[in-house]
């Protein structure tokens, strides 16, 4: 916490010419202050006791200029704060903790790590599964377009019966293929459903 000004020359001058004025003398307390204060090597350090008297003085003799004037140029002298060495026991305590603290994280982060699945011959097993999905949805997808294709063509043949006009024939046979291809969807979505829910 501060306890003192560092003085500038602003300071230094006038208080000079204050102690040289025969009209007002300055007490000789404060006057040995002073003259210690002017006497210190830079940075001049002025405490706030030694301020406080200097200002009683300029009220008590009605000088024409305050201390704030006079300590215009300086400056806040704070001590510098010297921390406490660390306790030893403590760090290597802090330590410990942390490394188990890492440890415990590392623990969790792997925690779904087989290492006996990882190993060389493991990936051609994966490319063996992937292409056999692989091949069951190229299978429902041709299943899919087949269906649809034959419900289309069934219509069409069979609806020569009951209509005479071309246009009408295509309409009944998309209808038929789009009921036909909504039911194959809503069983195919059913199926992943169950498919991914066993994952």
């Amino acid at each position: 916490m501060a306890s003192s000004f560092v003085v500038g020359e602003k300071f230094r001058r006038r208080v000079t010419a204050l102690l040289q004025r025969t009209d007002t003398p300055v007490p000789p307390e404060l006057r040995e202050e002073l003259e210690l204060v002017l006497d210190q090597p830079e940075p001049t350090t002025l405490s706030f006791r030694t301020a406080r008297n200097l200002k009683k003085h300029l009220q008590d003799k009605g000088h024409p200029f305050y201390l704030h004037e006079l300590l215009e140029d300086s400056s806040l002298h704070l001590p510098e704060v010297v921390k406490p060495p660390r306790n030893p026991e403590l760090v290597a305590r802090l330590e410990k903790i942390k490394a188990k603290l890492a440890n415990e994280e590392y623990n969790r982060i792997t925690r779904n790590v087989n290492a006996q699945e990882i190993n060389r011959n493991g990936t051609l097993a994966d490319f063996g599964r992937q292409v056999r999905s692989a091949k069951a949805a190229v299978v429902t997808v041709f299943n899919f377009l087949v269906t649809v294709a034959a419900t289309f063509a069934c219509s069409y043949m069979g609806s020569q019966y009951l209509f005479t006009e071309t246009t009408a024939r295509v309409i009944s046979a998309v209808i038929a293929s789009s009921v036909v291809g909504l039911a194959e969807l809503y069983v195919l979505v059913r199926t992943m459903e169950g498919e991914l829910g066993e994952l």
